[in-house]
């Protein structure tokens, strides 16, 4: 019944460790340069004295 070389997908997503390397820099990077072009989209113009 329960065959032992069944993996379940998301066992096999944990053990690639190259993916969650690619994934931990990818995700992170792509967020904060999103976050960054949405704060100067809405940065008000600086008035000069």
């Amino acid at each position: 019944m329960n065959d032992p070389k069944k993996i379940h997908p998301i066992q096999k997503l944990m053990d690639n460790m190259w993916l969650l390397l690619a994934l931990g820099i990818i995700i992170p990077s792509i967020s904060y340069t999103m976050w960054g072009w949405l704060e100067l989209l809405f940065l008000k113009a600086a008035q000069l004295p």
